[in-house]
Parts: structure tokens; C-alpha cells; sequence
């Protein structure tokens, strides 16, 4: 089995050489990339976190508590119809990294064994997937970049401890009995197989959902028909999306008939509207 420090170095040149390619090859920024790098090495810290005791799980735990409320912050706010200010964000990222930091580690403990369950594909799969869900912003493109960042880091986790299950003494090649743990798909026991297999059905379910694969959007109504309206004789200005009946003015003020009473019946000081507005005697 790999140590792990070759595990995070390996993970972390890794993580480099896909975060370069993610800003010059992939079109992605730089911030991006340089996040897709850091999530590939923590990716290779994380099947890890089935270890009861010692240095590497408690190291795993702290790195993973520190940065998933910063990932969860987001979506824990929205749920719960929290504020968005500095007080109820700062309250949350304290309660998220305690909860994780202290009671997903202990559930962790007492549930998985080393080179159990987490050590399999459908468990790297299932992290790729909380990157992808846990990612903010609605680019679909960036969250499977940081997704498929996790899954390489993971993934490499498990060929190294593969690879190390090989043993080689001359030209004699011996399989120790930790070869096949890492990259397998099901354990021997009944109950761990039953978990994982329900976490990753539902984890796809969600990414796909997301994606829009499983739920796709609804398709838009159909426009309704343009009804022709008549246009206003004294400003006919074309109306966007409406047909008129007809372009000529029915009247105009000069064929308005103005009806002129005697010099005599106005009242002294009273002029006649241009418009046709009429003056009623006294």
C-alpha cells in the first residue's frame, strides 16, 4: 500500500498538469484551473478517510472540513431561506465544519472499514458527483470540470494502492492480499454494498437531473396569433408584433367642421380654438 505522502504528491502533479491543461487547452480561466488543481489533489487524499486512527485520517478530515462548507455554504443558505449577510455566513461555514470535521468523521468511523467500500470506483464516482453538486454557479461546463478533477485525484489513489499491491522479487511477481481492493466495484459484505450503491444511484440521479439529462426543460408555448388593431389616426406609428388595418388618417383637424356663431353671441374676449373647440353662448 502507497504511503500517504506519495499519494498527495502523486495527486498534486496531477492536479497541476490538469489544471494547466484546463486554462490553456480547455478554454477555461485560470482561477478555474488553479481550483480544478486543488480539488484533484484533495480528490487524492480522500479514500483516506476510511482509516480509524492515525495521522492520514485526521489530516483527511481537517483539509475536507476546512474546504466543503465553502462549497455547501451556498446551497445550506438557499435551503433554509437564510440571509445573505457576513454574521449568518460565518455562523454557517463554523456549524458546517464542525459537523463535518467531528460528526461525519466519527459516523465514518464507526461504519467503514480500510479498503472497504470507499475504496472502489462507485465510491469515486460518488465524490465526483458531491464536487459536481456542491459546485457554485449554474456553468455546467466548470462544475464536471471540478467533478472529473476529484475523480482523477481519487482514481489515482486507487492505482497507486493496486499498483503497490504487487509485489516483485527478481523475476518472481507475488500478489499481496490487499491486490484488487482498491479498484473493484462491489465488497464481500452484503450491507456496505446495499449503502454505496443506493448513495450512487441517487448522487447520478441528481447530477443527471441537474444536468437536465433525466428533467429536460419544458418546451415553450406556442405564440399567439397577432390580432390586427386599428391604428390611431393621429399618430400612426407601426406598433412591434401588430398589423395594421389601415395607414391613412380617418380625420384630420382641418376636415373637422368648425361651427362659427355670429360675431355678436361670443363673449367679449373669448378666441375661437384653432382646434375646433366651440364657444357656448351665454
Amino acid at each position: 500500500m502507497a504511503a500517504f505522502r506519495e499519494h498527495i504528491t502523486f495527486s498534486t502533479l496531477l492536479g497541476a498538469g490538469y489544471g494547466i491543461a484546463a486554462a490553456t487547452v480547455l478554454g477555461f480561466t485560470p482561477t478555474q484551473g488553479l481550483l480544478a488543481a486543488v480539488l484533484t489533489g484533495v480528490g487524492g487524499m480522500l479514500p483516506d478517510i476510511d482509516l480509524d486512527t492515525g495521522r492520514p485520517s485526521r489530516e483527511v478530515f481537517s483539509f475536507v472540513a476546512a474546504i466543503a462548507p465553502m462549497f455547501l455554504v451556498h446551497h445550506v443558505l438557499r435551503f433554509f431561506k437564510l440571509p445573505y449577510d457576513a454574521e449568518t455566513i460565518l455562523l454557517s461555514l463554523i456549524v458546517l465544519y464542525t459537523i463535518i470535521r467531528f460528526g461525519v468523521s466519527e459516523l465514518v468511523d464507526r461504519l467503514s472499514i480500510h479498503r472497504g467500500m470507499w475504496h472502489s470506483l462507485p465510491a469515486m464516482v460518488i465524490a465526483a458527483d458531491i464536487a459536481y453538486l456542491g459546485y457554485p454557479g449554474p456553468n455546467i461546463k466548470s462544475k464536471i470540470l471540478m467533478g472529473t478533477g476529484v475523480a482523477i485525484g481519487f482514481l489515482s489513489h486507487l492505482i497507486l494502492d493496486e499498483i503497490y499491491s504487487v509485489e516483485l522479487n527478481g523475476v518472481a511477481v507475488r500478489l499481496k492480499k490487499s491486490a484488487g481492493s482498491a479498484l473493484k466495484i462491489a465488497g464481500p459484505k452484503f450491507v456496505p454494498n446495499v449503502f454505496t450503491f443506493a448513495l450512487f444511484c441517487t448522487m447520478n440521479f441528481a447530477v443527471l437531473s441537474q444536468m437536465g439529462v433525466l428533467d429536460p426543460p419544458s418546451p415553450e408555448p406556442a405564440s399567439s396569433p397577432v390580432i390586427a388593431q386599428p391604428v390611431n389616426p393621429y399618430f400612426p406609428q407601426a406598433v412591434p408584433g401588430v398589423t395594421p388595418v389601415n395607414s391613412q388618417p380617418l380625420y384630420t383637424p382641418s376636415s373637422i367642421p368648425v361651427q362659427r356663431y355670429p360675431q355678436s353671441l361670443q363673449a367679449p374676449g373669448t378666441l375661437q380654438e384653432a382646434a375646433g373647440q366651440q364657444t357656448l353662448p351665454r
